[in-house]
């Protein structure tokens, strides 16, 4: 079973674009590209990426 959790190894900032390239299996750049859209278009990436971080366990 796949678990959501924080990359440490991958990590830029905190390690939750890794994360989830790594639990969607895609990489991690098309993760990265997708949250800075949704930062741009409106902020709700930057509310996604902290509460995911707040959330997601460490490996």
């Amino acid at each position: 079973m796949k678990k959501l959790v924080l990359d440490r190894q991958n990590r830029k900032i905190a390690g939750v674009c890794s994360g989830i390239a790594k639990y969607l299996d895609v990489d991690v750049t098309v993760v990265r590209v997708i949250f800075l859209i949704a930062l741009i278009w409106g902020g709700f990436g930057l509310w996604a990426y902290l509460i995911i971080w707040a959330v997601a366990p460490q490996e």
